[in-house]
């Protein structure tokens, strides 16, 4: 196992890593709308939220040779299903035509009061 690490999104703030790289697959801890920099959520929606978990995951994934295109499973934890749809449609731009197995459930809280957390599983090519 490899440890997989990048200043491109947060770092982990307990003992766990941002992903876990075996000898064709990357576990990558869950995600949330946090600004690498700043260290703080981007904003009160779920829409900047979002859109930050996205980028915080395709920079997780980058460092671990692979992409959006590759993942396989996601995990998506919303603090409120009201969000649902709005979350939705992000979750589909960023994949495109790309379809990963997902789940998604409602949580009481997530760390930092956050509206949205993301973690996924994806296949890493050789």
């Amino acid at each position: 196992m490899n440890i997989v690490k990048t200043n491109n999104a947060p770092a982990a703030i307990g003992p766990y890593s941002q992903a876990v790289k075996t000898a064709n697959m990357v576990f990558l801890s869950g995600q949330l709308g946090v600004a690498p920099a700043a260290k703080k959520l981007v904003g009160e929606t779920i829409e900047s939220q979002t859109n930050q978990v996205f980028k915080n995951v395709a920079a997780v994934l980058a460092a671990a040779g692979t992409s959006l295109s590759s993942v396989v499973k996601t995990t998506v934890f919303l603090k409120s299903m009201e969000d649902f749809a709005k979350m939705n449609e992000l979750y589909e731009v960023n994949f495109g035509s790309h379809k990963p197995a997902r789940s998604t459930v409602q949580v009481a809280k997530l760390p930092l009061n956050a509206l949205i957390e993301i973690e996924c599983v994806a296949v890493v090519e050789k």
